[in-house]
């Protein structure tokens, strides 16, 4: 009998999954390419991992999983889930944002299509704690009324990282859709969006932008607003508007509330972060989702392909 689950890499981010699957009791799989992070998989998470590459492994023709995850580098992302397709697995966790390059999504919609498969977007901030009570309030007080969000990335930081080029030249989509996927999905996706973007060639790293701001509405009738400047100081934020509350997201993983009527801002006492805690935040949640097949609130990869169009404009990608 083959595992219920292929976990796919064995980086830090496929770590925390193995983390999460061992919390929840669900044999895995993992494959990964590196002899030294599948040592250092097996060392942080007491699970062997198979060394290789995935390529190698299917090449054994392995019994089909239940389920895949795929946590590997963004610049493989479209790559692997493509050959877990191809092979016949039907049900797939991706990580964000699914590809490495905009253009990536066109083909992997086509294949999921062909396979009659599912592909799911893993942004887990969607399952974070604080998300999740934000939108009971929202739906409590009729809805969101207007929004604004912030996705300022520290240059001054990025730029010395490691990273490939992929991820470098496509950080906005690689990272700062983590903040854009979040506020449209706790406000309601746009039906209107008018995109500024300028520093084209200030940042080395990321040479096609480092200044954004932009403004629409959404299909629900809510106004919004960003702004990013990746050459000054800032972090990400969201600030979600009611009639009755104004709700703040500075970290994104804790929510504070502002009552009409007041100036006081405070932290929403009620809320368990535990799980946020002991986890990746959102992870947890996220993943037990996905095994248990409840995925109403995840971005499925059609979804993903109509939001690279808004993504393009953003970024000028």
């Amino acid at each position: 009998m083959g595992k219920r689950v292929w976990l796919i890499g064995a980086g830090l981010m496929a770590r925390d999954y193995a983390k999460v699957l061992n919390a929840l009791e669900t044999g895995f799989l993992a494959i990964g390419r590196g002899e030294k992070s599948a040592h250092d998989f097996e060392s942080e998470t007491g699970n062997k991992v198979i060394s290789g590459g995935l390529d190698q492994f299917l090449s054994a023709k392995p019994e089909l999983p239940e389920s895949a995850i795929v946590a590997v580098g963004i610049e493989a992302l479209s790559e692997t889930t493509q050959l877990l397709l191809k092979y016949g697995v039907k049900k797939i966790l991706l990580e964000k944002p699914g590809v490495g390059y905009p253009e990536e999504i066109n083909e992997l919609v086509q294949l999921t299509q062909e396979k009659d498969a599912q592909v799911l977007l893993a942004y887990n901030r969607r399952f974070y704690t604080s998300i999740i009570k934000a939108k009971e309030i929202i739906e409590q007080d009729g809805g969101v009324t207007s929004f604004n969000f912030e996705f300022t990335e520290w240059s001054h930081v990025i730029k010395d990282l490691k990273k490939t080029e992929a991820e470098h030249h496509n950080w906005f989509l690689g990272n700062s859709t983590h903040i854009v996927d979040s506020a449209f999905y706790l406000c309601g996706k746009p039906k209107e969006i008018s995109t500024y973007v300028s520093g084209e060639g200030n940042l080395n790293w990321h040479p096609k932008s480092s200044n954004f701001s932009g403004a629409g509405i959404t299909e629900t009738g809510a106004l919004f607003a960003y702004h990013a400047n990746w050459e000054a100081p800032g972090r990400w934020a969201i600030e979600v508007l009611t009639k009755k509350h104004r709700l703040i997201f500075k970290p994104i993983e804790k929510l504070q509330i502002q009552e009409i009527g007041s100036i006081a801002v405070n932290e929403v006492n009620s809320i368990d972060y535990s799980l946020d805690e002991q986890y990746k935040p959102g992870l947890y949640l996220q993943t037990k989702a996905f095994l248990e097949g409840d995925c109403g609130e995840f971005c499925n990869v059609f979804e993903q392909q109509k939001a690279m169009e808004c993504y393009r404009g953003m970024s000028n990608y």
